[in-house]
């Protein structure tokens, strides 16, 4: 993190100085304590990376706990390393933890903040755009295991103002930062109000449907199903645009913050979108997993490996009905209760998905339910496009805010 010019009293130093921080404390700083003692126990899920806090946290021995997780203690900032989750801004200062201690998934690393930091102070930093960046471009590993390694902490050089001065800036962002939540939570209100509205409207149709159509899995009305690329992409126009998870937004394919690569022409082949296309979030929080998208884009686009490519037998189904169902209550709610693994996260594979019950029933009637559910997503397009003229501003305005702090200029 390089900065021009510091103010008065400021200093730069990297981030393994020990008067600014401890990477990764050791687990033998609770080893003589009792296995039966209670703990905060954090998987992934738990910290919401809106707000950068630990929202649903649980509760463990330190027996059960110790030997196969990742260690902290209050006032510790976990920080998570591995994609997307990194990207999305995971990342939390450990408050109100069970005995002081925690103990959380193996894809975080811990910063304890040094003498001459603050927990706070390091949180805005590791929050930060720049960072999170820089951070992305440091991963190492197979695509969609990518990790940021600890040699990127160890190295990132950080402003060190002193320590009134990093409370008083700290205090100013968080409660600038406080009136950006209150209008980001009211957005995101309206948006899952406007998402729910549609998915229930599917889910109360099928419900009707039931009765004059039939009941199957999905896999008998598929004629493929791929998982997609691992190879690594890059944010450089050059060779064919890859959609990835965050390109599926309310059942739609968007074609904002693209990365390219460039396939052999036999994976180019295999990885290749075609319209009417499904494409299926397999993986991270519950929240996330099971969202699909239809592919309607002109133009060569391939994959990511988070996602699997449905192909629909179109004598049987309309693409767009089976892409409303899975996105239904119903289909969400089958999806999410698959595939949870001991942190939290949710991984579901093909297998599942061939499962998933759904009710199909005759072409005409799905037509008919797609023309009035696109009809109705048409009329809550124009609240969205306002709301995200919101979001776009509140996003612009706290790399700003968080640029001036770490200038002083606040």
């Amino acid at each position: 993190m390089e900065l021009d010019e510091l103010p008065d009293g400021w200093k730069q130093k990297p981030l393994s100085d020990p008067g600014v921080a401890t990477l990764n404390p050791k687990k033998s700083e609770v080893s003589s304590l009792n296995a039966r003692l209670e703990v905060t126990f954090v998987p992934m899920a738990a910290v919401d990376d809106g707000s950068g806090t630990i929202a649903r946290p649980g509760v463990r021995r330190l027996g059960e706990v110790k030997k196969g997780y990742t260690y902290f203690k209050e006032g510790d900032v976990i920080f998570a390393k591995i994609t997307p989750c990194m990207e999305n801004g995971k990342s939390a200062i450990a408050r109100g933890l069970r005995n002081g201690i925690g103990f959380g998934s193996t894809e975080f690393h811990v910063v304890r903040a040094g003498p001459e930091t603050q927990p706070e102070w390091l949180h805005l930093i590791l929050r930060s755009q720049q960072v999170r960046d820089d951070a992305e471009n440091a991963m190492h590993g197979a695509a969609g295991q990518q990790r940021v390694p600890i040699e990127f902490l160890e190295q990132l050089e950080i402003p060190v103002p002193p320590l009134a001065e990093q409370r008083r800036i700290v205090a100013r962002v968080e409660a600038l930062a406080s009136r950006l939540d209150q209008a980001r939570q009211a957005r995101q209100a309206a948006l899952a109000e406007a998402e729910s509205l549609l998915s229930s409207t599917v889910s109360k149709a099928q419900k009707k449907f039931r009765r004059t159509g039939k009941s199957t899995v999905l896999g008998e009305i598929l004629t493929d199903l791929q998982y997609g690329t691992s190879a690594k992409a890059s944010v450089h126009p050059v060779g064919t645009p890859v959609i990835r998870m965050g390109n599926i937004q309310n059942g739609r394919i968007l074609t904002d913050n693209l990365k390219y690569l460039q396939l052999p022409p036999v994976e180019f082949k295999r990885y290749r979108l075609d319209q009417g296309d499904v494409l299926i979030n397999r993986t991270n929080s519950a929240e996330l997993v099971g969202k699909t998208g239809l592919f309607d884009l002109a133009g060569d686009f391939v994959f990511a490996s988070y996602l699997i490519r449905l192909r629909v037998n179109r004598s049987i189904a309309d693409p767009a009905f089976v892409n409303y169902a899975i996105n239904s209550d119903d289909g969400l709610a089958y999806l999410r209760s698959q595939g949870k693994d001991a942190i939290g996260q949710t991984n579901i594979n093909t297998k599942q998905i061939r499962q998933m019950p759904i009710t199909i029933p005759p072409l005409p009637a799905q037509r008919e339910l797609v023309a009035r559910l696109d009809a109705l997503r048409g009329k809550l397009d124009e609240l969205q496009r306002l709301q995200r003229e919101v979001a776009a501003e509140l996003a612009a305005f706290t790399p700003a805010l968080l640029a001036k702090a770490f200038r002083g200029e606040l």
